[in-house]
């Protein structure tokens, strides 16, 4: 392990491959620098500052200490920016609150954080209002007058391997995992984003994900790791991005959760001739579709693969081979075992195993989960879960996951949260969650429904669905299933269930 990494380019010598010296530096340096643009409004490293010292202040009203959690339900917004940035400098640890999030899936998340606030805006009101908060104080995001009088920037000694946030992730089976984030881990996944995305000196980065997704959190440093700024919108829009990239001027897209299908299913024409995108980076094109995405959109392609556990990022294709993850970062070491942990041969599946070559570019846990923990990390490696192959150049091809989750619109999806949804309605006996081809994004969930005795219309069974899971949770496929085949164990054999959706219900077309 290496305690002072050179594979970063923008780390100075004495840098320890930190967050708060970053930022504190870089937004006192030069308050006048416009480093950030929310839609039509432009923001100044001294205007954040302010905020920052404000929201600070607001913690110690509210009693808020160093390692205190704090649970932040809001959708994108320059306060919402700020309050993150507050966080991080306070060495208080941001809960970021999946905004699709509803009713179990909500209060999951809440009981096993332990926040002891949980901040919403208008928003998500209605939604949090009756859910089961777990001892944290709801409240709603606080207005700070412009121009008032702003204490000074606090920075505490946060230790570089101090958990910054807490990111959940739906990999596996079972409940979602607290991904613990920690400051170091943060900072390598913005370095990181500065390499696979091809960032050059004053470059505009187009900021549409949602910041409760590592995605968009690990853009927050970059405008004060290079001369780049942010162009950030509330949301990703079909409809209004073709002209937010005009008036941004922005170089870079990131493809996460199917936007370039989206945009692909447009009509030709749709994207002007003269725009400024450069490139377009992450995860999920496929072979088939690469050369026609770079001839329409005239830009570069870099597909990358990575998961929150290995700060984010793991793999990058820099070579434009249609459906290639590339190859491991220089900071890692990338294996492909089979399940007695040999090497696999070229062009033989495997699973993704990590080495660090920095100390902490892995998560240090998973929170209160000993045996998640275990289980991913054994030997100082990591352990995905996720299935590669290798071709005779080297490079590498994700072929899918091992466990039993679904990748929908950008976001791991996890069979045993829906299915334990629907294992409370009276009418449902079993169910079955699987992911099945879909033409927007990587997947589409397939529900296989055994009922007990008087079955219930989809319609109706759907609609007492969307009250309890987030909108990437919900099936778009409904199929009555009269027994399913069961294991030794009493497991539902779902490989042997049908992929084809041609006699299943699409609350789509219905």
């Amino acid at each position: 392990m290496h305690r002072y990494p050179n594979y970063f380019p923008h780390r100075h010598p004495d840098d320890e491959l930190d967050c708060v010296p970053l930022l504190a530096a870089a937004l006192t340096a030069d308050p006048a620098r416009a480093f950030l643009q929310f839609d039509d409004r432009a923001i100044t490293c001294g205007e954040a500052l302010a905020h920052i010292a404000q929201w600070q202040a607001w913690f110690r009203e509210q009693g808020l200490a160093q390692g205190d959690r704090v649970a932040v339900m809001l959708g994108n917004s320059v306060e919402h920016i700020h309050l993150i940035y507050a966080l991080i400098l306070s060495g208080i640890v941001w809960v970021p609150v999946n905004t699709r999030l509803r009713a179990a899936g909500l209060e999951y998340v809440l009981q096993h954080a332990e926040p002891k606030l949980f901040v919403i805006d208008d928003e998500f009101d209605a939604v949090s209002a009756n859910i089961d908060c777990a001892g944290a104080t709801r409240v709603r995001l606080p207005s700070f007058e412009s121009g008032a009088r702003q204490d000074t920037l606090v920075t505490p000694a946060i230790g570089v391997h101090d958990p910054l946030c807490i990111i959940y992730t739906s990999g596996t089976t079972g409940a979602p995992k607290g991904v613990v984030f920690t400051h170091r881990m943060m900072r390598i996944a913005s370095e990181a984003a500065l390499r696979v995305a091809d960032v050059r000196d004053r470059d505009r980065l187009f900021m549409w994900e949602p910041l409760c997704h590592i995605g968009g959190a690990q853009m927050l440093l970059l405008p004060f790791l290079m001369p780049v700024s942010l162009h950030v919108v509330p949301r990703f829009s079909a409809s209004q991005f073709w002209p937010q990239v005009k008036r941004a001027g922005a170089t870079q897209l990131h493809y996460l959760g199917g936007v370039l299908d989206i945009l692909m299913q447009q009509p030709p024409g749709t994207e002007p001739s003269d725009h400024t995108l450069r490139v377009a980076w992450g995860a999920g094109v496929a072979a088939s579709a690469w050369h026609a995405i770079e001839r329409r959109f005239h830009v570069q392609l870099r597909e990358c693969y990575g998961m929150t556990e290995c700060s984010s990022f793991a793999t990058l294709n820099t070579t434009g081979k249609p459906g290639s993850i590339g190859r491991v970062l220089p900071w890692l070491e990338l294996e492909l075992l089979d399940e007695h942990g040999r090497e696999v041969g070229i062009g033989e599946p495997g699973e993704i195993v990590l080495t660090s070559k920095v100390e902490g570019a892995l998560l240090p846990m998973y929170l209160k989960n000993d045996e998640a923990t275990q289980s991913a990390l054994r030997g100082g490696k990591l352990y995905t879960g996720d299935h590669a192959r290798r071709d005779a150049d080297g490079d590498l091809f994700f072929i899918g996951r091992r466990t039993d989750s679904m990748r929908v619109r950008g976001e791991n999806v996890s069979a045993w949260e829906i299915e334990r949804i629907f294992a409370a309605h009276p009418a449902v006996r079993a169910s079955a969650a699987i992911g099945v081809a879909s033409s927007v994004g990587e997947q589409d969930v397939l529900l296989n429904v055994q009922f007990k005795d008087d079955p219930v219309s989809w319609e109706a069974l759907h609609a007492w669905a969307s009250e309890r899971l987030a909108s990437f949770q919900l099936p778009r496929y409904y199929r009555a299933v009269a027994q399913f085949e069961l294991t030794a164990s009493e497991r539902i054999r779902k490989h042997l269930l049908s992929r084809d959706v041609g006699d299943a219900w699409d609350r789509l077309r219905h």
